[in-house]
């Protein structure tokens, strides 16, 4: 009962994002457009894309990701690397708290051109024996003439283990509109799915099988977050699976160890830990490509910057303020 009546409350509730004009970093209106249209085109401006891009988690290609109308024989046993053993299926929380807020800017970044049109705020809301995480994805009033972007994200996971039961998508992008609700049975492998263009319009009802202890695209970021990376050694990786747009996709990160001195864009010199996801090359991404991500090295492990080349400049989303942090921020120099 209480799952239904906080899917109604996020449903019927109106977003109120405040907008707000930015200095954009290009010189004229010609070079500004420019650059934006290759922006979009490289990402098509999804920030559903770029969530992965805040926590160093990219969609591997078409061969890898898994159909979950099949049975599933895999387990939810702990992988091992080093000395350590680790697990999707349970996150210990020692990172965030609720009240916290993290904001994100989102750069395309060209030579010495830098083109801020976007932001990105993850919340974080103590409901009881849940966490609910709410996720708010805008371009910049400047740029809703062009191309309008309000996505929302709304993400409900058992405290004692961090698992998902129950995800709301609401999605619009351009005239793209998605509504995509996700109810989660994890005990029973089983995942129900209705989606369509909104709440009222719901087009499509499904059924998926999945595998032991799946994560949905927000969850996995906080779980990433708590993962302990003090008995991994450089090159060491670790694999984990979120189910998104009907089917399901496995992730694999490495580890590449500590780096001094940081500089984060308006933030100062922070140390950090370095991580990196695969990513398979082709029209986004160019033939050795790598994703870079600095997370503090303190008990926060806060994103600082993803960094992402395309086939021509790169993506880069950077913390742009914060608050509520569970730990005083000691990486910072």
């Amino acid at each position: 009962m209480k799952l239904k009546l906080e899917k109604e409350k996020v449903q019927s509730k109106k977003y109120n994002v405040q907008s707000k004009k930015e200095n954009v970093g290009c010189r004229g209106f010609g070079n500004c457009v420019f650059l934006f249209k290759r922006f979009r085109k490289s990402l098509n401006f999804s920030l559903l894309a770029t969530v992965f891009l805040f926590f160093g988690f990219a969609k591997n290609g078409d061969s890898s990701r898994q159909t979950c109308l099949a049975d599933s024989n895999s387990t939810s046993q702990p992988n091992k690397f080093g000395g350590y053993e680790y697990s999707p299926c349970v996150t210990n929380n020692t990172t965030y708290q609720s009240g916290e807020e993290l904001t994100y800017k989102l750069y395309y970044n060209w030579g010495l051109v830098w083109l801020s049109a976007g932001e990105m705020t993850f919340k974080v809301i103590d409901e009881d024996d849940q966490w609910h995480f709410k996720v708010v994805g805008k371009t910049y009033e400047s740029y809703d003439w062009f191309f309008r972007v309000r996505d929302y994200y709304d993400t409900w996971v058992q405290k004692e283990t961090g698992l998902p039961i129950m995800g709301i998508r609401q999605i619009e992008e351009g005239k793209y509109r998605l509504y995509d609700y996700l109810g989660y049975d994890q005990s029973r492998r089983k995942v129900h799915n209705d989606r369509g263009k909104a709440i009222n319009d719901i087009r499509e009802h499904h059924d998926f099988k999945i595998e032991p202890c799946m994560h949905d695209i927000v969850s996995i970021l906080y779980h990433a977050r708590n993962v302990d990376y003090s008995k991994m050694k450089v090159g060491d990786s670790f694999p984990i699976k979120i189910f998104m747009d009907k089917e399901m996709w496995p992730l694999k990160v490495r580890y590449n160890g500590r780096e001094s001195g940081k500089d984060i864009r308006d933030l100062g010199k922070y140390n950090t830990q370095r991580f990196s996801p695969e990513v398979i090359p082709g029209r986004v991404f160019p033939e050795g490509a790598t994703i870079n991500v600095w997370v503090t090295d303190d008990a926060n492990r806060l994103p600082l910057i993803i960094e992402s080349p395309l086939s021509v400049g790169s993506v880069k989303a950077v913390l742009h303020k914060h608050k509520g942090l569970r730990w005083p921020i000691k990486a910072k120099l």
